[in-house]
Formats: C-alpha cells, structure tokens, sequence
C-alpha cells in the first residue's frame, strides 16, 4: 500500500459527481478510501447519503441526475440537468479542485470532465462505460474526458490501452459485499419463507420501463411453472412505487398465495432461493454471485430493440456471461422472452440436481472462480491510482 503524505495540510480537495443510487454507494466507497489515506481530505459536488456521512458537501443532490433512459422525463427535465452542469462547472472552474471524480452517469460526466480536463483540473471516471458491449463511440469520449479509469471488470483497462486510456482495475465492490458462501436456510428464515420448499426469485427489474415490459411475463411464467409443479413459491423483490401494480398482477393471475413481494431486499431473495428469473442488468452479476442459477430476459419497445441490436458488440447480453465469455446460463431477448420459455428454461435449472448434476456444479464453479477474481480492496486500489495521478 502507498505511504500516507507526511504533510497532512497537503490533503486534495476532490470535486465528485455521483448521479443514482448505485453511483452514491460507488461513490462512498471510493471516499471511505480517500479519507483513509486523508482525513483532512475536503470533498464536494453532486452526491447523496453515503458520500454525506463521510463528510462530502452537496451543492445538489444526486436526486437532481436520476434520471433513466431517454424518454419523456428526461425531455422535461434536459434543461434544468443542463444547467446544473453549466453552474457547477462554472465554479469548479474558479475553485480549481486538485481532482474531479464523475462516479458513473457519463451522459452527464464526461461533458464536465472534459471541460475541466481542458482547464487543467486532473480527472478521473470511476467504472468504465459498457462500450465492450455496445456503444463504441463512446471511447474517444472516454479519451477526452479522463486522465484515468478505474475498471470493476478485469478485462477493461487492456482494452482502453489499446485506445490510449489509462486505466486501473480495481475489482468489483459487489464481490466484497456478497459473500462467497450465503446461507440459504438462513435467509428464508429471515425472510419468513418455508425452509423446504422450492423457491423461485422474480426479479423483472427496478426501472419502470423494465416493470412495464417484463413483469406480466414473469407472473405469466411463474404461473406456468406453478401448474407444473404446485408445491413451487415464489419471491419478488419490490421498489417503492410498484407494489401496488404488482399485487394487482399476482392476484389477477392467481398466485397470491404463492408469491411474496419484498420491500427492496433483492440479496436478501437472491440468498434465498434455488433459481431467479431475473431482467438483464447489474442484478444478474449478483445473481452471480450468490452462486445461483438464472435465466436472464431482456425486452423493449421494438424500435428501441431495433437501435440497440445493431450496436451490440458481443454475442452475449448478461453479465454472467459476458464475464466467462459463454452461455453459461440462457438468455431469452425480446420476441423469445415468452412465458413459456421463460418458464421451461427456468424448470430446467430447478430439475438441474437431480436430471442434471454436472451442469449445476459447472456453473456453481465458475460462478466461483468469477467472485474470487472480482474480489479486489477496491478502495485501496483506487485510491494508489488517485495518488499516482495527483503525484504525476
């Protein structure tokens, strides 16, 4: 580990940007790590709670940039998000930070960093946009706005190098949090679930776009499966705006009885269970993880489907395998995401143990070799890049 400075007065101002919920919590980390080899360390921006107790200073809140997609929200809201962005960096341009940080949010972030990394301000972008898998264009943004990446997956900073990108990889917080072994018994204890029966996780996603094209197929396919094998229960985790909309769901498909909505508690679910019918996204590496087996389904309008099918990079479209380079658990996207495939493909994972042994401890043992090497101190880690950028 690098030294502390022996010269505590020296300590960095550092300018933040975290713009969601994830991008707070990533964020957080981050400054726990900084504040550790400074604590005199003086930071401010756009954040939330996690950065806040460790005494970051908010000029807006992170709640100002959550915004997902482009859609009729973001439309009505493009001006005011633009104008936070021109004052803040109008006055981190005449209080000159010894280091800008944009956690996440590019669209927003890389305007910013660019502008400051012009005006002399070092920058640095913590998690590599997914331009390995779609989006290209986006690496000579990435070469423009960041003096230095910090990389939660270990192949990204060879492929920035390849674009002049410095980068660090510096592991994935989630694989720090999960840990290697969870106890089932012990989280449907918790969660009130029975101990014996087998368990289903929904999980159609957070966002409501996601809600809106996902979830009736879930609930459909769990009621196939439910007709199959009567003793099966289920579990979803729910954000706060949707219970009501999913009740209504369950209880027009009759499953009421069997399905138990969560208020958030996704690891909690994810501990649980035997198998999860999950939305691609971040979920599916946590499904991961915790070791369980997945289905993964994506789907969307058909012209944004359409967009993004023809920048797609790879062949792959969840985490899991996009990180073991392979289909180690299916995907069903847009017209093949049917409730009855859904609902086979996810029957078949929980007839694994006893129709098909192997496949189950292959995929448990990649998922393990997977969590071993993104487990990383990542804090530590990022903050020895940031003191090599600062020292340089």
């Amino acid at each position: 580990m690098a030294a502390e400075p022996s010269d505590r007065s020296a300590a960095p101002a550092v300018a933040m940007v975290a713009g969601e919920v994830s991008g707070d919590l990533l964020a957080g980390l981050l400054l726990g790590g900084l504040k550790k080899r400074w604590p005199e360390l003086s930071s401010f921006g756009i954040g939330g709670p996690h950065m806040e107790r460790l005494g970051f200073k908010p000029w807006w809140s992170f709640q100002k940039l959550a915004v997902h997609g482009f859609n009729w929200e973001l439309l009505r809201r493009y001006r005011e998000i633009v104008g936070i962005r021109e004052q803040l960096r109008q006055r981190l341009l005449q209080s000159r930070p010894d280091i800008f940080i944009g956690t996440d949010a590019p669209d927003f972030n890389f305007k910013l960093e660019q502008d400051l990394r012009a005006a002399g301000i070092k920058t640095v972008h913590f998690v590599c946009p997914s331009v390995w898998a779609w989006r290209p264009e986006r690496m000579e943004k990435i070469r423009l706005s960041a003096d230095h990446v910090l990389c939660i997956f270990p192949f990204e900073p060879e492929l920035l190098a390849r674009h002049g990108i410095a980068a660090t990889y510096v592991g994935h917080p989630l694989a720090s949090v999960i840990p290697m072994e969870s106890d089932r018994a012990a989280a449907r204890l918790a969660l009130g679930l029975d101990a014996s029966a087998p368990l289903v996780a929904l999980l159609p996603g957070s966002r409501r776009s996601e809600i809106a094209h996902l979830a009736e197929r879930f609930i459909q396919a769990a009621a196939l499966m439910k007709i199959a094998h009567p003793e099966l229960r289920f579990v979803m985790p729910v954000v706060s705006g949707f219970r009501l909309v999913l009740e209504a769901l369950i209880q027009s498909h009759g499953l009421a009885d069997c399905v138990t909505l969560l208020n958030g508690q996704s690891h909690a679910a994810l501990a649980a269970c035997d198998v999860t019918l999950i939305a691609s996204g971040t979920a599916t590496l946590e499904a991961a993880l915790f070791k369980r087996p997945m289905v993964i389904a994506y789907h969307q309008n058909w012209l944004s489907w359409q967009i993004m099918k023809r920048k797609r990079l790879q062949p792959w479209v969840g985490l899991p395998n996009i990180l073991c380079a392979e289909f180690v658990v299916p995907e069903l996207l847009q017209d093949a995401a049917t409730p009855r495939a859904l609902a086979d493909a996810t029957l078949a994972w929980l007839d694994a143990p006893t129709k098909d042994p192997l496949r189950l401890q292959s995929l448990q043992t990649k998922f393990a070799a997977l969590h071993g090497e993104l487990q990383r101190d990542t804090a530590t880690i990022a903050t020895d890049a940031i003191q090599k950028l600062l020292q340089s």
